[in-house]
């Protein structure tokens, strides 16, 4: 059995605007450095044998007091990156409106084999999602592994252990900087705790 925790990247000023941030390098802003900076001195407190994140910057930033603290440093993976929003990225919500509406109707239909142009079906995703974890995890059978991802790849997990669809909006809560537990056993998933963020209590914008 291999133990994972996961970790949603700090806070970017994109997150707050609602631009669809995607595969673009955004950076943290300085809350989301903040939030890092306690979610580390969190990690501190337990064993962890090995790390991985993201090859984005955001989590990168977000993986780096972590390392620090651990005295570890997090191995770079394309394949936990952000699914890929094609023409979308870049984009606030407005913005996607007026200049892509046939794009944006084709997204709210939630079909998972929807394709936005230069994108990626959420389909597609979520098989590289999960084959990132799996494969992960059966390099590191028996040690406990902290990686730094987004928020998109914890929801494609969470569907996964709860036999969710593909379809339909988020169904769960995914904070920045949060912790998110598992257990992974062959191909076998299971939730240990999800969306906790007890560390971030009390910090100020």
């Amino acid at each position: 059995m291999t133990e994972v925790i996961l970790i949603r990247h700090g806070e970017t000023d994109w997150n707050v605007q609602g631009r669809f941030q995607g595969q673009i390098d955004v950076p943290l802003n300085a809350f989301g450095e903040r939030q890092a900076v306690r979610m580390a001195t969190r990690l501190a407190q337990e064993r962890v044998d090995v790390m991985y994140c993201s090859d984005l910057l955001r989590t990168r930033q977000t993986a780096a007091p972590a390392e620090r603290e651990l005295r570890l440093s997090a191995a770079p993976d394309a394949a936990l990156r952000e699914q890929h929003f094609g023409v979308l990225e870049g984009l606030s919500f407005e913005e996607v409106r007026a200049r892509h509406p046939n794009e944006l109707a084709g997204w709210m239909l939630h079909d998972p084999d929807y394709t936005l142009p230069e994108g990626e079906s959420v389909r597609r995703f979520h098989a590289r999602v999960v084959g990132a974890l799996n494969a992960l995890a059966a390099r590191h059978a028996g040690q406990r592994l902290a990686v730094v991802t987004h928020g998109g790849v914890l929801d494609m997990l969470y569907r996964t252990v709860h036999g969710l669809p593909l379809t339909g909006e988020r169904a769960c809560p995914i904070p920045n900087a949060g912790l998110n537990r598992l257990r992974v056993q062959g191909e076998r998933l299971q939730i240990v705790t999800w969306a906790d963020d007890a560390h971030l209590d009390g910090l100020t914008r």
